[in-house]
C-alpha cells in the first residue's frame, strides 16, 4: 500500500510540474475565472469558465445537471458534481474545456451535489447517498490516478442523513459535512421523511471517524451549504422545510473550539430570506461572510466577527457566491451577474459583462 501511495505521489508531482508550466499559458495578467454550472435557452447542460470581463473560455456540454465545482489544488483540473440526485460527475481540464472523464456513482449510490479534493490532490471526496438504505450519508473516497482518471477507492459513512455540501478544516484533515437530514430515494428529490428529519453538522477525519457532531434547534432546518474561514470558523446555511410563519433562523456558526451556534442576524433580514438560504461565502482577508437568498430575492453580507450587517441588498433569483480579491461576486437565475466591491466602509455593486441568467446555485473563483 507504501510502495502504491509513493508511486501516485510521485506521479501527481510530475504531473504538478507540468501543470505549472500549463498555467503559464494563459495570458499573464488574466482576470480570475469563474467556474459554475449554466444551462441554456434549451435546457441543455454546461460546465463553463468565464472571465469577469466576458470571454468564455470553454462551456463543456455535460449530460447532467451539475451543481458545486472544486478544484484540484495544483492541476489545471476541476470536477463539476452532479446535482441531487444524479449518478454522473464530470472531470474538466481547465485549459482547454476538454471532458476528461465521466465517472458515475455505484448502482446503489447518487451524487449530492458537492465535493472535495484533499491537499495532496490524490483523493476525492464526494457526498452521496446510500438508495439500499435511503438517506444513509455516505461520502464517496476516489483515487487520482497518473492517468489523471478518478477511481472509486473506498467509501466512508457521513454519519448522518442526505449529506449535502463538506469542506475541509484549515488542518487538511478534518471534514466537516452538512448532514441535510432529509431522506430521498433513487432518482427522486422528493423529501421523505419531513416529519421525523435529522440534520447534523459532524466533524470527521479521512479515516472516517466522527470526531463530532452537533444539531440545530429545530429538526426541520436543513443543514445545506458550508463556508470556511482561515482559522477555522464555519458558516452554516439552513433551508427551512416547515412553514413560513416560523421564526427560524437560517445562519449558524461553529467558532473554534466552541459550540454550533445560531448567528445572529436582525429580523428584518431573517424575514426577507423566506425560509431559504442558498450559497455562502467567506471572505478570509476582509473576514466577511456572504449570502444569497434567491426565494427572498435578496443578497447579503455580514461582518464575520461582530455580525454586523454590512449589505442587504435586493438581487432577483441571486445564485452563487464566491469570493474574489476585492469583495465577492454574485451569480443569477434571471439577470445579470454582479460584483461588490468591500474593500471600503460603502461596498459598491458593478454589474458584470457576464451571459445573462441561467446560472447555477453555486460559483467558483480561481
Amino acid at each position: 500500500m507504501m510502495q502504491r501511495r509513493t508511486f501516485l505521489a510521485a506521479s501527481l508531482a510530475a504531473l504538478a510540474g507540468t501543470a505549472v508550466l500549463g498555467w503559464r499559458l494563459w495570458p499573464q495578467g488574466r482576470q480570475p475565472l469563474l467556474l459554475s454550472a449554466r444551462d441554456n435557452a434549451a435546457g441543455e447542460h454546461f460546465a463553463v469558465a468565464y472571465s469577469l470581463s466576458g470571454e468564455q473560455l470553454f462551456a463543456t456540454q455535460v449530460t447532467e445537471r451539475c451543481h458545486d465545482v472544486c478544484m484540484h489544488p495544483f492541476l489545471p483540473l476541476a470536477v463539476f458534481v452532479g446535482r441531487r440526485p444524479s449518478i454522473e460527475s464530470y472531470l474538466i481540464d481547465l485549459q482547454t474545456g476538454q471532458l476528461l472523464q465521466t465517472f458515475s456513482t455505484p448502482s446503489n449510490r447518487h451524487f449530492q451535489g458537492h465535493a472535495v479534493f484533499d491537499a495532496r490532490g490524490e483523493r476525492l471526496y464526494s457526498t452521496e447517498n446510500d438508495t439500499d438504505q435511503p438517506g444513509r450519508g455516505v461520502i464517496g473516497v476516489w483515487q487520482l490516478d497518473a492517468t489523471q482518471r478518478l477511481q472509486r477507492a473506498t467509501e466512508l459513512s457521513s454519519h448522518g442523513v442526505g449529506p449535502h455540501q463538506l469542506l475541509w478544516l484549515p488542518d487538511g484533515e478534518t471534514l466537516v459535512v452538512a448532514n441535510g437530514g432529509i431522506r430521498t430515494e433513487s432518482g427522486s428529490r422528493e423529501e421523505l421523511n419531513l416529519d421525523a428529519m435529522e440534520p447534523s453538522l459532524v466533524l470527521m477525519n479521512t479515516t472516517g471517524e466522527c470526531l463530532s457532531k452537533e444539531e440545530l434547534a429545530d429538526p426541520m432546518n436543513s443543514i445545506r451549504h458550508l463556508a470556511v474561514a482561515s482559522d477555522g470558523t464555519v458558516i452554516a446555511v439552513q433551508q427551512y422545510q416547515g412553514g413560513m410563519q416560523e421564526r427560524i433562523d437560517l445562519l449558524a456558526v461553529k467558532r473554534p473550539g466552541q459550540a454550533f451556534a445560531v448567528f445572529p442576524v436582525a429580523e428584518q433580514q431573517r424575514s426577507s430570506m423566506q425560509q431559504y438560504a442558498a450559497s455562502v461565502a467567506i471572505h478570509a482577508e476582509l473576514r466577511l461572510v456572504a449570502m444569497t437568498a434567491p426565494r427572498g430575492g435578496r443578497v447579503f453580507i455580514w461582518d464575520l466577527d461582530s455580525a454586523e450587517l454590512r449589505l442587504d441588498a435586493p438581487f432577483r433569483d441571486c445564485a452563487g457566491v464566491a469570493a474574489s480579491e476585492q469583495g465577492f461576486v454574485v451569480t443569477t437565475g434571471v439577470g445579470r451577474c454582479r460584483a461588490y466591491d468591500c474593500r471600503a466602509a460603502t461596498i459598491r455593486m458593478q454589474p458584470l459583462n457576464l451571459p445573462a441568467g441561467l446560472w447555477d446555485n453555486h460559483a467558483l473563483l480561481v
